[in-house]
């Protein structure tokens, strides 16, 4: 049944539209392997995503991001050769949460293609432990402890992050909760725009361009390619205000949607913002070539130095960063969205 037809059923009776009893609820597996480093949530027996954190990506990350037709959303590169794909920025992998100036040091960036001289200027998120791992019917848990740390190995920040993920339908969500505390006697976020909470997507959900660039071939070689090939890139930007495609970047509203088509499976993922968390509404960080993000704290470049922010904390604060990600099997219409906003603002 197609998820407007939910939107209806939850509004003439009055039941939340995620939660209903109305409708069967699919199995959501939580299957933890500390030997792999990697914890599998599996819808019905199909993998939705993957919680990973091996030494090579430098945070732990949900990948890959899987449609509910079984389409791989996020891109494969650099943890898989796949022909097609972009090979920048090394450092986006899946979804993840992180930020380019922490006390001066670049935990966005970081990747195992910064040599060893320029190594003392990222930082690095460890997964330390899973608090919480926990199947259910149309919603399951993982909780999980990190720490942020500098290159000599301080404990910066600690982060507790819990995932809900949440499937119905051709409907999947990821509700995200991270807190931080401050471990040291100040952390500063410098208004920066790398960052915060982000997703680097499959070629097919990018925006058509023209501009060269590099991509992997069939062999898993990267090759020149002077002139893009756009016929399966069909991705669109759209925000809540009704701004699309790349004029999004740099505007500020409490959702973003990217919608496109992949292998004949008409896509939506849309970010929404929380309106207690700092800096709301969001900036958008959302690009054509796939990367996309929303970041709260970095206000000066967006704003043209209209607004700074420079979040702080001292030693023993926290803060809590909550966003919602919606992986759905058609195009959401902005009712939709605003619909899944509203329930996630009152969360």
């Amino acid at each position: 049944m197609k998820f407007r037809t939910l939107v209806i059923m939850a509004i003439t009776t009055g039941s939340s539209l995620l939660f209903s009893n109305c409708y069967s609820q699919q199995t959501i597996d939580v299957k933890v392997d500390e030997a792999a480093k990697k914890i599998d949530v599996n819808i019905d027996g199909k993998l939705f995503t993957s919680y990973i954190y091996p030494d090579n990506i430098m945070k732990p990350v949900l990948w890959p991001v899987i449609s509910p037709e079984g389409n791989v959303l996020t891109r494969s590169y650099p943890m898989k050769n796949k022909e097609g794909d972009r090979t920048d920025h090394p450092h986006h992998v899946g979804i993840w949460l992180n930020y380019g100036d922490v006390n001066g040091l670049d935990f966005w960036n970081n990747s195992e293609a910064i040599p060893a001289e320029k190594k003392d200027g990222f930082g690095t998120i460890f997964h330390q432990s899973v608090k919480q791992a926990k199947s259910g019917k149309g919603k399951a848990v993982l909780e999980t402890e990190s720490v942020w740390k500098s290159p000599d190995n301080k404990s910066m920040l600690s982060d507790d992050t819990k995932f809900t993920f949440t499937a119905k339908e051709n409907l999947r969500i990821i509700d995200r909760t991270t807190t931080l505390k401050a471990l040291i006697d100040e952390v500063k976020f410098t208004d920066n725009k790398e960052g915060m909470f982000a997703i680097r997507m499959a070629r097919e959900l990018e925006l058509p361009t023209d501009k060269p660039t590099k991509l992997m071939d069939s062999h898993g070689v990267v090759t020149e390619v002077k002139k893009m090939d756009n016929t399966y890139v069909k991705g669109n930007y759209r925000s809540a205000d009704g701004i699309e495609g790349g004029k999004v970047w740099g505007t500020r509203c409490r959702w973003m949607k990217l919608s496109s088509e992949i292998n004949g499976e008409p896509v939506s993922l849309v970010i929404i913002d929380h309106p207690n968390n700092v800096g709301y509404p969001t900036y958008w960080h959302a690009r054509d070539y796939g990367l996309f993000a929303a970041n709260t704290l970095g206000q000066k470049i967006f704003s043209n130095g209209d607004k700074e922010l420079n979040f702080s904390m001292k030693k023993g604060d926290s803060v809590t960063f909550k966003y919602r990600l919606v992986v759905a099997g058609e195009n959401l219409t902005d009712d939709q969205i605003n619909k899944l906003a509203d329930e996630y603002a009152g969360m």
